[in-house]
C-alpha cells in the first residue's frame, strides 16, 4: 500500500488567461498593496511598452524598479535589488519577466526578511550539498512582504518555494528553500509572451517539459503529481509544436503556460528529480548555459542512462508524448529537433576542458543524488556528459 504526504503550497492565486495590467489592478486591491517595488526585465523595458504600461498603471504606488537583473541571478544584483526595495519600505515585489527575475523576487523577500547586508551573507541562507550526497539547510526567516510574478517564459519556477541563485565568485548555481517563499501570486497572460524571443519561450517550454519527465519518471512519485505531469507534457507537446508553426496562436502559449504549471506540481509534492536537473543546475551557474538549454541538451541522454531501471516510467512519457512505441529519449530528441533548439554540449558553448569542473561540481547539486539509476561519482556524470558532447 502506498503512503505519502501532500503539502500544498504557499500561493494563493494563479491567474491565466487575463490581460496582464488588468490582473495587476485586481491583485492590488486584494493584497491592498500601496509601495510596490517592481524588478522588471531590461529588454522588455527598451523594447516593448510592457514595462511603461505597468508603471502607469501603478502611478503612485511603484516606488521603486530594478530593471539590472542578469541570468542565473547573482548573488551581487540580489543584493542590490533587495536593499533598494528595503530603502522604498516596499509592502510588495512585483516581478515582470522570465526566470531570472522571479528567482530575484523570491531572493529580494528572503533578503529583506533576513536582513542580508551583503553577497557573502547569503552563505548563511544557501542549502549545502556535500558530494555524497548529504545536504545541510539552515533556518531562517520567512518572507514578510509578499511577492506577485508576471511570467514571460515556461521555467515555472513561480510555482516553486526554490530560488536559485548564482555565487559568481565560486562559479556555482546555489539553492534557497523556505517553504513560505512562493510568490503569493501568479499572472499568466499568453499576449505578453509575444515579446518573449522564440529561442527563450520554446527553449523554457523544454525545461518545463523536463520537469514533468523526471516527476514521470522518479523515484518517489505521487498519486497527483503523476496526473499534472502526464497532462504537463500533453499540453506542452501539442502547444510547442502549435508556437512553432503560429507564434501568433494565443491558444497554443496558453497551453504551454498551463503546462508549465502543471508541471512543477511534483515539487511542491516533495517528488525528487533527478540528473537532468542536477546537471542542468550547475551548467547554468558554471557553464553559463541558458536555462531551457541546459533541458534541451541533457535530458533525453540523462533519460537513455536511466532507462534500464525505469523503462515502464519512461513509457509513460512517450505515451503522453503521443508517440506510445518509441523510446523516450528519442521523442525528446525529436520534439527538440522540430522546435530548432540545440541537441549538444558544442552548440550552448561547453568547452571540453570544462567537463571535468561540471562533473565534479554536479555531484554537490541534491537532484543527482535522487537520480533514478544511481550516480556513484563525478565519473558517471562525465558518462553522461560526453553523450551529450
Amino acid at each position: 500500500m502506498r503512503t505519502g504526504i501532500y503539502s500544498y503550497p504557499q500561493t494563493q492565486r494563479i491567474i491565466y488567461g487575463t490581460p496582464y495590467l488588468e490582473a495587476v489592478e485586481q491583485e492590488l486591491k486584494t493584497v491592498g498593496a500601496q509601495r510596490v517595488f517592481v524588478l522588471a526585465s531590461g529588454t522588455l523595458a527598451r523594447q516593448t511598452q510592457a514595462v511603461s504600461d505597468l508603471q502607469r498603471v501603478l502611478g503612485e504606488r511603484c516606488v521603486g524598479m530594478f530593471q539590472d537583473m542578469p541570468a542565473h541571478t547573482p548573488r551581487t544584483a540580489v543584493c542590490e535589488a533587495a536593499h533598494l526595495a528595503a530603502q522604498a519600505r516596499a509592502d510588495l515585489i512585483l516581478t515582470l519577466g522570465g526566470g531570472s527575475l522571479t528567482d530575484a523576487g523570491k531572493m529580494v523577500t528572503l533578503c529583506m526578511s533576513n536582513e542580508i547586508a551583503d553577497p557573502q551573507d547569503l552563505d548563511r541562507l544557501a542549502t549545502v550539498v556535500h558530494a555524497d550526497g548529504r545536504i545541510e539547510r539552515p533556518e531562517f526567516l520567512a518572507p514578510v512582504v509578499p511577492c506577485t510574478v508576471i511570467s514571460t517564459t515556461l521555467s515555472a519556477g513561480e510555482f516553486s518555494a526554490l530560488a536559485g541563485c548564482t555565487d559568481t565568485a565560486k562559479g556555482m548555481k546555489e539553492n534557497f528553500l523556505h517553504p513560505k517563499a512562493s510568490p503569493r501570486s501568479v499572472i499568466l497572460d499568453p499576449a505578453l509572451t509575444m515579446h518573449t524571443p522564440e529561442w527563450l519561450w520554446l527553449s523554457t517550454g523544454i525545461r518545463a517539459v523536463d520537469h514533468a519527465v523526471e516527476d514521470l519518471c522518479s523515484i518517489n512519485t505521487q498519486p497527483i503529481s503523476e496526473a499534472t505531469a502526464f497532462q504537463a507534457l500533453r499540453l506542452l507537446g501539442r502547444g510547442l509544436r502549435a508556437v512553432k508553426q503560429d507564434p501568433d496562436d494565443l491558444s497554443a502559449r496558453l497551453d504551454c503556460q498551463l503546462g508549465a504549471w502543471m508541471s512543477i506540481i511534483g515539487s511542491s509534492a516533495g517528488v525528487h528529480k533527478g540528473a537532468s536537473h542536477g546537471i542542468g543546475h550547475v551548467l547554468g551557474g558554471t557553464a553559463g548555459v541558458p536555462h531551457g538549454y541546459t533541458s534541451c541538451v541533457m535530458l533525453p541522454h540523462v533519460l537513455r542512462y536511466n532507462h534500464s531501471v525505469n523503462a515502464q516510467q519512461q513509457q509513460r512519457v512517450s505515451e503522453a508524448l503521443g508517440e506510445p512505441d518509441k523510446p523516450a529519449c528519442d521523442v525528446l530528441a525529436d520534439l527538440v529537433a522540430q522546435l530548432g533548439l540545440p541537441r549538444t554540449l558544442r552548440e550552448v558553448g561547453v568547452k571540453p576542458e570544462m567537463l571535468d569542473v561540471i562533473a565534479r561540481n554536479s555531484m554537490h547539486d541534491r537532484l543527482i543524488h535522487t537520480n533514478p539509476r544511481k550516480i556513484h561519482g563525478p565519473e558517471d556524470v562525465r558518462q553522461i556528459l560526453d553523450a551529450a558532447w
